[in-house]
């Protein structure tokens, strides 16, 4: 028996860490580590593009590692401005939470200085 495997999630997942390694840690990096706004992030561009599945054998399925053809130029820059709109959308949408979640792991600037009394 085959298994389905859905090509566009491995490829868009790949494709989103590259993109957000060209982020700031702060707060870009460090807020899309957080589960819940990385889920909403692939949410959002999956969202917006078709999928590719393929079948096969499941005890080949742990071992493929694959990416979608990066020869259509266009599908790519889609793909690299769906990201980019979708790291904008969340970090405006959730700009409260996020802050608060930061400020929560301690972050310098975020609480006052007991330094000087």
């Amino acid at each position: 028996m085959k298994t389905v495997l859905n090509l566009t999630q491995q490829s868009v997942i790949a494709e989103i860490e590259s993109v957000l390694d060209t982020y700031p840690y702060y707060p870009y990096q460090q807020a899309f580590a957080i589960p819940e706004l990385r889920q909403d992030l692939i949410n959002y561009v999956f969202s917006r593009i078709p999928c590719m599945y393929s079948a096969i054998e499941p005890k080949q399925a742990c071992c493929l590692n694959y990416k979608l053809p990066r020869s259509p130029l266009e599908y790519q820059i889609h793909l690299e401005t769906l990201i980019h709109q979708g790291i904008y959308s969340i970090m405006q949408e959730k700009s409260d939470g996020i802050s608060r979640h930061l400020c929560e792991t301690v972050q310098p600037g975020c609480e006052p200085s007991h330094w000087f009394g």
